[in-house]
């Protein structure tokens, strides 16, 4: 996959939208992790959440997006997800897989691995959640997704993902 292939904010904007979804997307300074960026998210309605991109010793990619709040066991995680042991992949494997630079790690991102090499995991409370808050690609902005497009949008892919409530794990 060529660098020019890969969707941008603008061009997963408008497929969102050409898929009837209704984004709404709020620009703001760039915030590279969690705890970054509270006055944003206080005035943004919903579930903000934290992205991590891992790699299992197998070679398996994984994309995990839970709720900001959410503990992840990375050292239990494998069993529960079927996974050899996880480690956090580089930043030049994220940049193939899913076409983001670390700080901008989203679900949204998926839209860039139509071959899906990247296992996806979706946190329980995420899942739950009315409103779902996502980097478009970029983390100068937040996209707000309800919970019914969010789902469109992973049907749109053809993705399979697991549903796991971390506060088991």
């Amino acid at each position: 996959m060529t660098e020019n292939s890969f969707y941008t904010q603008s061009t997963l904007l408008q497929a969102l939208n050409g898929w009837g979804l209704l984004p709404r997307t709020t620009e703001h300074e760039a915030v590279f992790r969690v705890g970054e960026g509270e006055g944003i998210k206080d005035s943004l309605p919903g579930a903000h959440t934290k992205n991590l991109f891992l790699k299992d010793d197998k070679g398996q990619l994984w994309l995990i997006s839970a709720e900001q709040q959410t503990q992840i066991n990375l050292k239990a995680l494998p069993k529960v997800i079927g996974s050899g042991r996880l480690s956090f992949g580089s930043e030049e494997r994220l940049y193939q897989a899913l076409g983001v630079r670390p700080g901008s790690v989203t679900a949204l991102a998926l839209i860039n691995d139509p071959e899906h090499n990247v296992k996806f995991i979706l946190d329980q409370r995420l899942y739950e959640a009315e409103i779902v808050n996502f980097h478009p690609l970029i983390n100068t902005a937040t996209t707000a997704l309800d919970q019914g497009d969010f789902r469109l949008f992973l049907d749109k892919l053809r993705r399979d993902y697991r549903v796991i409530d971390f506060s088991d794990v």
